[in-house]
């Protein structure tokens, strides 16, 4: 697994053993950042929060193509440890904060945060995680009306259009995966 573009572009991302976490492939990566780049220009100083961060591969590629801060949640103590060293070793330790809690207390700790611009979410597939923790992102007071917030899928799962202000704008398949994006106060069909 390696970090797919940006300043970091070809480095490799070491990963827990086993089959626990699922990375995101390049392919898909890809596919989120060019969205992203299209949705928000320059992703330069932006702040991006990555729950069920795994390897701290996404939020790692947000660092790595401009983003000013990102923030790592993972409760597993496997991950956490393997997320330091992959920012370790690329030198993205002062632009980072990892956060060993489970997503929704991790949330609620992060309450008194200024907003992020940008969230990903990639839970373990198929158990109901992605909609407990939309449904808290709903009421979080760092998700402002500017904040994109993507969940990665199994491309069978489909989510609610809306969870409290959050409204589904775009729903994008690749192949087993899907990625899903989520904003305030904006109706389900306009980006």
């Amino acid at each position: 697994m390696r970090v797919a573009g940006g300043t970091a572009r070809g480095r490799r991302l070491a990963a827990p053993r086993g089959e626990r976490v699922r990375p995101t492939s390049d392919k898909v990566k890809e596919a989120l950042f060019s969205i992203l780049a299209s949705l928000l220009g320059n992703l330069e100083g932006l702040r991006v929060l990555d729950i069920f961060a795994g390897t701290g591969s996404l939020g790692i590629e947000a660092l790595s193509r401009g983003c000013h801060e990102a923030v790592f949640v993972d409760n597993h103590r496997e991950s956490v440890a393997v997320i330091r060293q992959n920012l370790k070793q690329l030198n993205l330790e002062d632009r980072s904060r990892v956060i060993t809690r489970e997503a929704t207390a991790a949330i609620q700790a992060l309450a008194g945060e200024s907003p992020f611009r940008i969230i990903v979410l990639d839970p373990p597939y198929r158990q109901g995680l992605t909609e407990k923790v939309l449904h808290n992102l709903a009421s979080a007071p760092f998700v402002a009306a500017e904040t994109i917030i993507v969940a990665e899928s199994d491309s069978g799962e489909v989510f609610a259009e809306e969870f409290g202000p959050l409204r589904q704008f775009d729903r994008r398949i690749y192949g087993d995966t899907a990625l899903t994006f989520f904003k305030k106060g904006i109706p389900a069909d306009h980006a």
